[in-house]
């Protein structure tokens, strides 16, 4: 367990005030098999349930009864041949006490309490489910079929447990810290090995492991090609050519499952062309605006749009875009270049919280999600708090298909420059990515060393990979 017992007991009496009523669930995951039972997929638990119980033991579930201020937690002891073959661990009695509840039993009584509190009508809270057979679980338990279940899920749980998590403690941005340090030896590692020769799938596989040697695992699976432009370029095991570019996407996970997410785009030469040297410092100095004015209070709408704005800006004095800035940004012209959201939240998940539904986690009341491309893929919108945790990553992307597909529909021609833009088309894309938490007045990025990204220092290092 990452934090003390009274770190959980204090987190789930929270959620038991703002849900106020009912029977709360909480699954832990199970072991998921990769291509049969024995042979299973590195395990990971359910964030919320670490989250609010701390223990990474497979096959378990909390419940918190509210209205009559109970808790318990389920799970089955193991038995000799488990031992036999895992070695022993501590008893799902034991677990219970370490993260604060007094009471335990096997996982079959569970069905006995839920069903007690259906039998006299009581609200069952439960987050939307993401696998599949704790759907099936799900649906003994309630009676409520899998394809209804995420639509049935408690809104009231769902935004007790955003609000909670959003908000990072002093002790959760150490963790992440020390996840931004793997990181920065994954993408300096990548860096170092990034030369003419080289497959991406070598590369992306060198870092994954020191995520996996480092912490428990990537945050997710590593992002690494020559096509930058594609968002999820994921590896392919062909050489890296002269002349390119790079992107990796890559972060790691803590043991204890803290995240962390960055980008770097690196010229595999060594140095940038004149060309990539351009667009790279306008998504330079697009990083960098982010930095001097996220802060508690601001929409994240309003800091993505001013990233827009700029890059707009910058995108007209190479004669790529043109027009009037405002007119282009609100039609959504600059998505031909930007066609993603400016970053997401982060913390146990990488995406954190996504699972939840991001109508919920990134947006509200006053900040709703938008039908426009591009914007669309905003993951989050509303204010920002002191304690969030922010992913910065913005990018320029030169997507053949897109291009010619909104030249042939004569989308934004008032706007975009199309003859110079077929120019590009084997350009690629570039992305810089760093996490950032947001303080009392501002921002400040994460990870005690820093990536190298500013062209200089960026060719300076890359300049020492023969040493």
């Amino acid at each position: 367990m990452l934090f003390d017992k009274e770190t959980y007991v204090a987190r789930r009496s929270k959620l038991k005030q703002q849900v106020k009523e009912g029977l709360i669930l909480l699954f832990g995951n199970n072991e998921a098999p990769a291509n049969y039972p024995a042979n299973a997929y590195k395990y990971r638990q359910d964030s919320c349930f670490l989250y609010f119980y701390g223990q990474h033991r497979e096959g378990l579930a909390g419940v918190i009864d509210v209205d009559n201020d109970r808790e318990y937690f389920f799970g089955d002891d193991i038995d000799i041949e488990d031992i036999v073959w895992f070695g022993a661990v501590d008893s799902v009695a034991d677990l219970a006490a370490q993260s604060g509840v007094a009471e335990s039993a096997p996982m079959g009584r569970l069905a006995d309490i839920v069903g007690e509190a259906r039998a006299k009508g009581r609200k069952i809270h439960f987050l939307p489910p993401y696998r599949h057979d704790l759907m099936i679980q799900l649906m003994d338990l309630t009676g409520i079929h899998p394809a209804r279940q995420r639509e049935e899920a408690s809104l009231e749980l769902i935004r007790a447990v955003i609000d909670q998590r959003a908000v990072k403690s002093p002790a959760e941005i150490e963790e992440i810290e020390r996840a931004c340090a793997i990181g920065h030896e994954m993408h300096t590692t990548a860096m170092r090995l990034c030369r003419p020769g080289v497959t991406e799938q070598f590369i992306a596989g060198t870092i994954s492991g020191i995520a996996s040697a480092k912490g428990c695992m990537p945050s997710f699976p590593t992002i690494l090609s020559m096509h930058g432009e594609i968002m999820h370029g994921y590896p392919m095991p062909r050489p890296l050519e002269a002349g390119r570019l790079m992107l990796c996407d890559a972060g790691a996970e803590t043991n204890e499952n803290y995240c962390s997410d960055n980008t770097r785009t690196t010229p595999i030469s060594g140095k940038f062309t004149t060309r990539q040297r351009e667009i790279y410092s306008i998504v330079e100095a697009c990083h960098d605006h982010v930095l001097d004015i996220a802060r508690p209070g601001m929409k994240w709408w309003d800091v993505h749009f001013s990233v827009a704005r700029l890059m707009t800006e910058r995108l007209k004095e190479i004669g790529l875009m043109k027009g009037d800035t405002e007119e282009a940004v609100s039609n959504g012209a600059h998505a031909m270049f930007f066609p993603h959201g400016l970053g997401h939240m982060m913390g146990m998940d990488v995406h954190d919280m996504e699972g939840l539904g991001q109508q919920y986690v990134g947006f509200d009341d006053e900040v709703r999600p938008s039908t426009q491309f591009g914007t669309n893929c905003l993951r989050c919108g509303r204010r920002l708090q002191e304690g969030w945790v922010m992913t910065d990553e913005p990018g320029i992307y030169f997507i053949p298909a897109l291009i010619d597909e909104w030249k042939s529909k004569g989308l934004h021609r008032d706007f975009i420059n199309y003859d110079l833009l077929e120019t590009y088309k084997d350009f690629g894309g570039i992305r810089i990515e760093d996490d950032i938490l947001i303080t009392a007045d501002g921002c400040r990025m994460l990870g005690r060393e820093r990536i190298p990204y500013h062209t200089d220092e960026l060719e300076a290092f890359l300049a020492q990979r023969a040493n």
